[in-house]
């Protein structure tokens, strides 16, 4: 096999790893050689023991780029581990990958992320990255990224192992760190893939924001965008509308190119409240007079639904899966579905990943930081 994912439950440390590196090899074969790259996500439980593992992991797998993080969750094939001690690992001949570190440097004209390789590999389609939530301006990354390279899909997510600055660990082959992010350009020698579902349905008709400030709607069609939310509430059935109580959120069109709009086209953001004296809403994301827009709703059957949708016709070899902390049992009441569905879907046991404080991928061609997302990376060994 190219790729293989390995995952342990083992309370410890030392045997979790010669766990989860066995798993790998033998799934790799014996003549496959060292794998090019391979990632580590660990659970809080065993973060006291990343540089451990990481140096084990690199001496007995032996692969090109090691990179990981420390998580609430992880994932290993159809498995989700969830606030428990585990060790996930994922490995695969991918081709040469480059990796780096950023961080956030002060300068004199503020502050700057540093890093980034003098020399990128040429004709990449994707970059990968793990972020600490506590010292890496994400948002600012991806705006300042899609300006440079907007031909680049950013894909991974943000640790998850602690909630509080300083206690995230990220991997960078013999390096731990505990600020910025870390990461590698992938494609260089395996096609490169991606899903981002966002888990919503949506609810009414597209409409075009027609009256706006920074995020606040005050008309969707020509009408007040609390009224346009009242009308599509009222012409749901009672069980639907019950859904409405536990959120509203709205996606935002990304390619007003199209005549038609799908799942994928939108992205998606919480509406954050309304204002009966004017009609208003605020939405958590900046908005454009112009843009297209569609009430949406979640719950477990909405995601479960737009996951499979997403993967229906897709295959891979191996798959990274970066889902939101807010999934997992506390979305869908048990354990291990959206492993269980990636595995499925793509007809391969090759998946591995974490539970994020938020999940990168691109949507419309464009790269955002998400939430409540699972954003799957998929690979392909060149023919």
């Amino acid at each position: 096999m190219a790729f293989a994912a390995g995952l342990s439950e083992h309370p410890l440390p030392t045997q979790a790893t010669g766990e989860v590196v066995g798993q790998v090899l033998d799934a790799l074969g014996p003549d496959a050689g060292p794998p090019d790259l391979a990632l580590l996500f660990v659970t809080a439980p065993h973060a006291g023991a990343v540089e451990d593992i990481a140096a084990a992991v690199r001496s007995t797998l032996q692969p090109g780029v090691l990179l990981g993080c420390t998580a609430e969750s992880v994932v290993g094939g159809p498995r989700e581990v969830e606030q428990r001690p585990a060790i996930a690992l994922w490995a695969g001949h991918t081709g040469p990958v480059r990796p780096f570190h950023l961080h956030v440097q002060p300068t004199p004209d503020g502050n700057a992320v540093v890093g980034w390789p003098s020399e990128e590999p040429g004709q990449v389609p994707a970059v990968l990255v793990l972020a600490d939530p506590f010292t890496f301006p994400t948002d600012a990354f991806l705006e300042r990224l899609q300006e440079d390279k907007p031909e680049l899909a950013v894909v991974g997510g943000l640790a998850s192992g602690s909630p509080a600055p300083g206690g995230n660990r990220l991997v960078v082959d013999d390096r731990v760190v505990t600020d910025g992010a870390v990461g590698a350009f992938l494609g260089a020698g395996v096609d490169v893939a991606t899903v981002v579902s966002q888990g919503c349905r949506p609810i009414g008709e597209p409409l075009v924001i027609t009256k706006a400030e920074r995020n606040i709607v005050y008309e969707l069609g020509g009408r007040p965008a609390l009224e346009r939310l009242q009308d599509v509430a009222r012409a749901l059935p009672e069980e639907e509308r019950e859904l409405l109580t536990h959120g509203v959120h709205l996606g935002r069109v990304i390619d007003e190119s199209k005549t038609e709009f799908g799942r994928g086209d939108f992205l998606i953001r919480n509406v954050l409240g309304g204002d009966p004296s004017n009609g208003a809403i605020a939405v958590g994301e900046l908005v454009e007079v112009g843009s297209t827009a569609q009430f949406q709703v979640r719950d477990a059957a909405s995601a479960d639904e737009d996951l499979r949708q997403l993967l229906t016709g897709r295959r891979a070899q191996g798959a990274l899966l970066f889902t939101c902390n807010g999934r997992g049992t506390r979305l869908f009441g048990r354990p291990d579905h959206d492993a269980e569905v990636v595995v499925e879907g793509l007809s391969t046991p090759a998946v591995a990943g974490m539970f994020c404080a938020g999940e990168l991928g691109p949507v419309g061609r464009k790269n955002f930081l998400h939430g409540f997302t699972a954003s799957v990376v998929l690979f392909t060994t060149q023919a």
